[in-house]
Parts: structure tokens; sequence; C-alpha cells
């Protein structure tokens, strides 16, 4: 059986937590990743400026945040496959503490901004 290994060779912010990611097969994905941000891993995330730390881990070939945060390389190559099952695990998880107002407060920022 083969198995593909995808690495992650590139990424651009395109939007509020959402980046466009390049692989190694040559292929792209648009992540909108606010729908998974909770729980302890993802939750911080929120916070716009550490998601926007986000970085290209060239070793691993995926992408990393400060916070600890990171992805299987074939998560992010097969989001579309993917995306709904996540999104339904994420609602399980628990949200920061601070979350909510987080949430609030980038809400207004993104209508004003848009």
């Amino acid at each position: 059986m083969v198995h593909a290994i995808y690495r992650v060779t590139s990424f651009a912010i395109v939007g509020p937590y959402t980046l466009t990611v390049a692989f190694s097969d040559g292929t792209e994905q648009r992540i909108d990743f606010k729908p998974i941000l909770r729980g302890k891993l993802f939750g911080p995330l929120l916070d716009r400026a550490m998601f926007d730390r986000v970085a290209l881990d060239p070793e691993a070939g995926t992408l990393v945040w400060p916070s600890g945060a990171d992805f299987d390389p074939a998560t992010l190559h097969d989001w579309p496959a993917v995306r709904d099952e996540l999104t339904a695990r994420a609602a399980t998880w628990p949200k920061a503490a601070s979350a909510d107002a987080r949430d609030t407060r980038d809400e207004r920022r993104d209508r004003s901004t848009a």
C-alpha cells in the first residue's frame, strides 16, 4: 500500500484565521481554521496576534504556532475531506474562557474592515 507523504512548502495569511497552504505535490488548499479553534491546543489561536504568528517548520514540513499548536501535513492537504469531521469534533471541545470576548471583538473588527 502506498501512502503519500505531504509537506507544506509555503503559506500565506489571506484573511482572518485563513491561510492558503502550498504542498510538495504542487497542490494548494485555502483553509479557514476558525471553526476548529477551540480547546487547550487550538483555542489560544483565537487570539489573532497568536494565529498570525504561524510559521513553517522546515524539518517537519508543517505549520506550527508558538503556543505549541500544529497540524499533520496530511490533514492540511486533505482539508476538504476532513473539515466537516474535524469541525464536528472541535464543537465538543471546551471553549477557552476568554474566547467569547475575543469572538465578539474579532467579529466587530472583521465587519469594520469589510
